[in-house]
C-alpha cells in the first residue's frame, strides 16, 4: 500500500480537515484510482500505524467508504475494498447515462457565455492528451482522467438541479475505477477521442436532442470493454487457483 501516508504528510488541501476525513478521502481516492485493488482487506491496525491515528478514525473513515459501497464487511471478519463486477458496472452506467444525459440537456438550455467557455478550454485540454496517448495509454491513465472528468463536469455545470448533479457525480466517481480498466486495454476497438469530438460538437451546436444521445451511447460503450477485461481477469484467476 505504497499510496499510504502519515497523517501529517497528507496534501496541503487537506488543512483544516478533521483526521476521520483525510483517511476516508486518501482512502477513498486511492480505491478509486485502483491503487487498492477490488476485495484487498483492510487491516484497521495496519492502516492506523500507516496513518499515525487512532484505531476508531480509521473505523469511522472506512463506516463511510461503507456507507458509499467502496468497501464492504462480513460480520467480524473487518473490511475489504468493494468488489468489481460486469452487473455492477452496467448498474452504474444505466443510471449514470439517465443522469448525464438529463444534465446536459439541461445544462445546453441554461448555460452562458461563461460555461460555454469553459467548455471549449476543458475539451481542447482532453483533445490535447488524447491526441497523443496512443500506445501510451498506462502512463497517460492518470492525467486522461483528470481531464476527462474535468470534461464531463464542465458539460453538465449548466444544469442547476443540484440534486441531480449531486447523483450524478456520485455515479461517476464510482464508474472511475471501472473507466480506467476500459481505457488501458485494447482488445476492443473504440475511438474515444472521436466519441469526446462529436458530444463537444453537439453541445456547442446546443443541439440537446443529438448530445442527449450521443451522450447515452459515450457511457454504454464502456461495457463490452469491461465485460471483456472481467471475464479476462476471472479466467486468470480461476487459472492461478487450477495451476
Amino acid at each position: 500500500m505504497t499510496f499510504l501516508k502519515n497523517i501529517n504528510e497528507i496534501a496541503p488541501e487537506s488543512a483544516g480537515k478533521t483526521a476521520i476525513e483525510s483517511v476516508y478521502e486518501a482512502l477513498r481516492q486511492a480505491i478509486l484510482a485502483g491503487e487498492i485493488e477490488p476485495e484487498s482487506r483492510l487491516r484497521v491496525e495496519q492502516l492506523r500505524k500507516k496513518f499515525g491515528v487512532g484505531a476508531s478514525t480509521v473505523r469511522e473513515a472506512l463506516s463511510r467508504l461503507l456507507v458509499e459501497n467502496l468497501v464492504t464487511t462480513e460480520g467480524q471478519r473487518g473490511f475489504r475494498v468493494a468488489p468489481v463486477s460486469v452487473d455492477d458496472f452496467k448498474n452504474i452506467v444505466e443510471m449514470r447515462a439517465m443522469f448525464e444525459a438529463k444534465a446536459v440537456r439541461e445544462s445546453i438550455a441554461k448555460g452562458d457565455d461563461d460555461w460555454e467557455s469553459a467548455l471549449v478550454a476543458a475539451h481542447h485540454n482532453l483533445a490535447k492528451i488524447e491526441n497523443g496517448m496512443v500506445g501510451r495509454e498506462k502512463q497517460s491513465v492518470a492525467e486522461w482522467e483528470k481531464r476527462n472528468q474535468a470534461f464531463h463536469d464542465t458539460m453538465v455545470r449548466g444544469c442547476s438541479n443540484d440534486w441531480l448533479l449531486n447523483f450524478r457525480d456520485i455515479l461517476y466517481k464510482h464508474s472511475v475505477r471501472y473507466i480506467q480498466i476500459s481505457l488501458t486495454d485494447r482488445t476492443i476497438s473504440r475511438n474515444v477521442r472521436a466519441e469526446h469530438q462529436a458530444i463537444f460538437d453537439a453541445v456547442i451546436a446546443r443541439d440537446a436532442d443529438l448530445a442527449e444521445q450521443l451522450t447515452i451511447e459515450h457511457i454504454y460503450r464502456s461495457v463490452p470493454v469491461i465485460e471483456a477485461r472481467i471475464s479476462e481477469h476471472t479466467a486468470r484467476a480461476q487459472g492461478g487457483a487450477n495451476g
